[in-house]
């Protein structure tokens, strides 16, 4: 009976399972947020040249690699060897991308790429996936507009923390109820 059960389970897993992991050809942004200056920000990124998100207003970029995504925000180097392998790049509000004028800032913009991964890295280290959802959207609605955030695609955060896009949908929807089933 319990290898029953088991198969039961196994079966509805695999047939909730988000099996096309080529999600990234159909992110969509609505017209809320703006996009980057132009449709050729992948090709600016991949150009060798270093830029950075501008460090006085809200803005930023999700750059979708392979397997993952990071999150560049304000005062963050964008480009050079850093994103070459960058298939992907969504704006978030009235992105600005500046060249930085001297080494030091060039390396002060690296280090705060660095500290963006690092905060996303500490949100990943959160077992429970439903929490990491929570947590980076609550980190995004402390940076940007909550109709911004509202109309980021689930794709994209589920990249960000390392979840499949209904997990992100779910947490969306019912929120900190999803949380409180879990404590139990």
């Amino acid at each position: 009976m319990d290898s029953e059960k088991r198969r039961r389970y196994q079966t509805a897993m695999v047939s909730t399972y988000y099996p096309d992991t080529s999600f990234l050809n159909r992110l969509v942004m609505p017209d809320v947020t703006e996009q980057s200056p132009g449709p050729d920000i992948l090709t600016t990124l991949h150009s060798g040249k270093v830029f950075i998100v501008n460090s006085r207003k809200r803005n930023g970029l999700i750059l979708f690699k392979r397997y993952h995504a990071e999150f560049a925000g304000p005062g963050a180097a964008v480009g050079g060897d850093y994103d070459y392998d960058c298939q992907r790049a969504l704006s978030i509000g009235n992105l600005h991308l500046s060249t930085p004028e001297s080494y030091e800032e060039r390396q002060k913009a690296y280090l705060i790429r660095r500290q963006w991964i690092r905060l996303i890295k500490q949100i990943t280290e959160n077992p429970i996936p439903q929490q990491r959802v929570q947590k980076i959207l609550d980190q995004f609605e402390q940076y940007f507009p909550p109709e911004i955030v509202a109309n980021l695609p689930d794709s994209a955060f589920a990249l960000l923390v390392g979840v499949l896009p209904q997990t992100v949908g779910l947490v969306r929807r019912l929120g900190n109820e999803v949380n409180c089933r879990l404590n139990y």
